[in-house]
């Protein structure tokens, strides 16, 4: 008797080991039509914002845009960029490089990797260098939009014929702004860490070639109303419809000296100069300003009776605390006109 053959073994099916393969590839050429889509509309948004931005005074310009940064990011590379705002400043750089990822490119980093110039509109060019030189720039749907910078072993240099710039160089700069249009309202914050200043009179005695430091952080209101073809436009359009700064923390130290402002509101007259008042603390104020008497800073006899009035208000730290105004064109100590008004433009 003899007994049946087996039946022959079946051939196991490879359709299980290429699924996934197959799936990777349609999710992959998926993912690559989506970038391309996504890096089409970044330009066509972009060139829309440009134009947006140019109808409302501003100038920006490049000479050559690249996109790239696939698959899982966004980046533009500007070439000679250039961005002039309405009221006159500006910044340029030789080489821009923004990036941003794909599940957020409301949210863009920014950096300079060679040099950049920021153009002030009444003292010309600065050219900055340094070590880190980033920024990023987001929630555009506020005015302003929010944006941060941060500059690591910086140097300023001003271009032949510009203003001086009062600083040299400095370790670190921080510099933020938000914006809030629900209120129509914004918060600048500046923070300048063991820079090297250029000073006069008043700091140069006191700093004695030692690191000055800034701190200054305030809300400005009336945001909207920030307009105008140029500098002293912009501004007087912003405080003719109730435009203000309300100071929240300030102060400047420079070796032994220190000016610390705690708190006021700041507008700008139709001189261009200064308005409102600041309560102030001021370190080495006697010494201070009878050094700005004997360089001719100020008279010699007011310089004395500043000094007199801050050493009545000293207490035991040294520290003398005052209000300082800034009204009709003046700048006064207490009771003693110290000198001119700081000038926020130049008035025709």
């Amino acid at each position: 008797m003899s007994l049946p053959d087996p039946a022959a073994p079946r051939k196991h099916s490879r359709l299980g080991l290429y699924i996934p393969f197959g799936l990777l590839a349609v999710g992959a050429l998926a993912w690559s039509a989506m970038w391309l889509w996504a890096k089409g509309q970044a330009a066509q948004q972009m060139d829309a914002a440009v134009a947006d931005l140019k109808r409302a005074g501003y100038e920006i310009s490049w000479s050559q845009r690249e996109i790239g940064g696939y698959p899982f990011r966004m980046d533009v590379t500007l070439t000679d960029a250039r961005v002039r705002e309405p009221s006159g400043w500006a910044l340029q750089s030789p080489r821009i490089e923004a990036e941003a990822y794909m599940h957020a490119l409301g949210h863009w980093m920014i950096a300079a990797p060679q040099t950049i110039t920021f153009v002030r509109p009444q003292g010309g060019p600065v050219q900055v260098s340094g070590k880190v030189i980033h920024a990023a720039v987001f929630d555009f749907k506020n005015r302003p939009p929010s944006f941060d910078f941060e500059g690591v072993g910086l140097a300023f240099q001003p271009a032949p014929g510009a203003r001086p710039f009062f600083l040299s160089n400095a370790e670190r700069v921080e510099f933020h702004l938000r914006g809030n249009s629900a209120i129509d309202e914004g918060l600048v914050s500046l923070e300048v860490k063991n820079g090297k200043a250029q000073l006069s009179g008043l700091f140069a005695r006191i700093a004695a070639d030692k690191p000055i430091s800034i701190q200054w952080q305030a809300t400005l209101t009336k945001m909207s109303a920030f307009t105008g073809s140029d500098w002293p436009g912009a501004v007087r359009h912003w405080t003719d419809n109730g435009g203000k700064m309300q100071l929240r923390q300030g102060g400047v130290t420079a070796g032994e000296a220190l000016i610390g402002a705690q708190g006021g509101d700041l507008t700008v007259g139709e001189d261009g100069r200064l308005r409102g008042s600041l309560k102030v603390s001021l370190r080495q104020a006697p010494r201070a300003l009878t050094a700005m008497g004997q360089t001719g800073t100020i008279p010699p006899e007011t310089a004395q009776a500043a000094a007199d009035v801050a050493q009545a208000r000293e207490g035991p730290d040294q520290v003398a605390h005052a209000t300082l105004d800034f009204q009709a064109g003046r700048t006064t100590l207490g009771p003693v006109a110290i000198g001119p008004a700081p000038k926020v433009y130049e008035a025709h």
